[in-house]
């Protein structure tokens, strides 16, 4: 899948599953769950353990485009893609990760948080802006941020859930992302995969609610 082409994917599938967790035995079966109840884009942050091992088991996935997530140095650029990884998210903007995104023929999604860093990642390449935090900001935030850039790809995330993530599309954005109000910490320590698949399926009925 070529970087254009997973911009366009994204804003069709409208929503990401984001893993971040400490516990690898959990990890290959939470983002199955996420898989089994309609996630078709799933992020392994590479700091997970043996996070390239899970990058490029599920990117033999015929369901799933899988990225790699805390992507801060082009050597963590390389190694992923070498992985599998079609996309990389970064909670930072950093013009050499971008710059080897494309490189390596896979779309950059860098950490911005305000219409600067927005910008500045645009013209650095990055087809696609995280707005990272999105926690206390709102879809007001992203609604003006397009404004006067209508061209942007912003993907809120961190801070979204059931209750705002229509919001955000109508507001603008070009898909969402999930981490704990999918991949919820209590259920993860459990093991409780059943309910994070449950989790998954309220989430994805919430994006496409409108």
């Amino acid at each position: 899948m070529q970087p254009d082409e997973f911009v366009t994917y994204f804003k069709t599938c409208r929503a990401s599953a984001i893993l971040r967790t400490d516990d690898a035995e959990a990890a290959a079966p939470a983002m199955d769950a996420a898989v089994r109840a309609g996630f078709r884009i799933g992020e392994f942050t590479l700091t997970i353990p043996n996070a390239l091992e899970l990058i490029r088991a599920f990117s033999q996935r015929d369901d799933l485009v899988v990225g790699a997530g805390t992507v801060l140095t082009v050597e963590d650029a390389e190694r992923a893609v070498e992985a599998g990884a079609r996309y990389l998210v970064s909670p930072v903007v950093d013009e050499a990760v971008i710059e080897a995104a494309g490189r390596l023929g896979v779309a950059a999604m860098p950490g911005t948080h305000t219409p600067t860093e927005m910008w500045r990642a645009h013209r650095a390449g990055a087809r696609l802006q995280k707005l990272f935090p999105a926690a206390g900001v709102g879809a007001k935030y992203v609604k003006a941020c397009l404004g006067p850039m209508p061209f942007l790809n912003i993907v809120p995330t961190h801070g979204v859930h059931a209750s705002n993530a229509i919001s955000y599309l109508k507001a603008g954005a070009h898909a969402i992302g999930f981490v704990a109000p999918l991949f919820d910490p209590e259920l993860m320590r459990s093991h409780n995969f059943d309910g994070i698949e449950e989790r998954a399926r309220k989430l994805l009925a919430a994006v496409h609610s409108d």
